[in-house]
């Protein structure tokens, strides 16, 4: 039996001492089971990245936002389940820490530093990216080494102003960071040319372009350039110590990828539940399967204190990692993003789900 099922009278008799990180926070569940009480999760977004996190009309959008949807659903078995919290990059450890969210599904970076320091624990990734440039399309700048003495617009408290630095600083250019706290104040001083570069992650930068104002040119007065200054996997967050909690938003990632590789999707979910003989399948979804000798059929229970079909109403609701990304980031979106590192590892990409058995 797990240490996580014992709770944490059992942790003191197991391990003979107050084991402070041990999971659940206690017998009553830690966070996931105040979650589980309370019915709904509070989840920290983003609202003005376009195809991850926005606001339309009073309703968030966006590959971020539908993630803290599929977690609502496996939780609580409802993706409707969910407040959303909009959260600044400044401020979004500090609301985690100070228990105003239960997770973070933001476009934040999974750094050693802030592993570390930061009281936060990474979920699997969601969205592998990398920090890019954006110019206007009359721009003389054709890729950074053009960039000397430019000045660059830069939103502060992430990775994003730490690279900026480092790239430079390695090409020995002098360039002008000008921080600011929003995208709404960058995109002010962009349009009136107080930057001549924006660097964010590449993803941020083509939802920005592709909402771009008509009366500035909309979409076509900018350029990417190619060049890809650093790695940024973005993903859930959670407070460090929530062990059960963890696994819950960890999982429930896990089945999106999952989904896509069995070929189950929103629309076949209920067919393939209802005919398949496939152990494999059948133990996902929560349908029975043989037990031992002396037991009968019964749902597979992994032992993440999660509803046996939690998965199930993961796709169902929400949909496999492929649905998430084409209705909000896909080629036929108007940020048009490619699978290229997101794809299925089956497929060249670097999604690996491992086995749920």
């Amino acid at each position: 039996m797990s240490a996580r099922r014992l709770g944490l009278g059992a942790c003191l008799l197991v391990f003979g001492l107050l084991f402070t990180a041990c999971p659940g926070g206690g017998d009553d569940g830690g966070l996931l089971g105040e979650i589980t009480d309370r019915g709904d999760i509070r989840c920290g977004v983003n609202d003005s990245v376009p195809g991850f996190g926005f606001l339309e009309g009073d309703e968030y959008q966006g590959f971020d936002v539908d993630f803290c949807r599929a977690v609502a659903a496996a939780v609580t078995g409802d993706a409707g389940n969910v407040e959303f919290q909009t959260i600044s990059a400044d401020a979004r450890f500090t609301a985690l820490q100070g228990d105003e969210i239960d997770v973070l599904i933001r476009n934040t970076t999974w750094t050693s530093s802030r592993d570390g320091t930061e009281g936060a624990a990474f979920a699997t990734t969601t969205f592998y990216d990398g920090q890019g440039m954006m110019v206007r399309a009359d721009s003389p700048y054709q890729n950074i080494d053009d960039m000397g003495g430019a000045s660059i617009c830069v939103l502060s408290g992430t990775t994003t102003e730490t690279n900026l630095a480092t790239q430079f600083e390695a090409r020995n250019l002098e360039f002008d960071p000008l921080s600011y706290e929003d995208v709404e104040t960058i995109q002010r001083n962009f349009i009136e040319e107080r930057c001549d570069g924006w660097t964010s992650d590449k993803s941020q930068l083509a939802g920005i372009r592709s909402t771009w104002p008509e009366n500035e040119g909309g979409p076509d007065a900018l350029r990417i350039l190619d060049e890809t200054l650093s790695k940024e996997p973005l993903g859930p967050v959670v407070r460090d110590g929530e062990t059960a909690w963890f696994d819950a938003v960890n999982w429930t990632v896990i089945a999106t990828i999952q989904a896509e590789e069995f070929g189950i999707t929103s629309a076949n979910v209920d067919q393939i539940r209802a005919d398949t003989d496939n152990p494999a399948i059948r133990r996902f979804l929560g349908e029975e399967v043989e037990g031992a000798e002396d037991e009968g059929p019964a749902p597979f229970d992994s032992g993440l204190d999660l509803p046996t079909d939690f998965a199930y109403q993961v796709v169902k609701q929400v949909g496999n990692y492929a649905e998430i990304y084409d209705r909000n980031v896909g080629s036929d979106t108007p940020l048009g993003l490619e699978r290229g590192p997101n794809a299925l590892w089956t497929n060249g990409g670097l999604h690996y789900a491992p086995p749920y058995s």
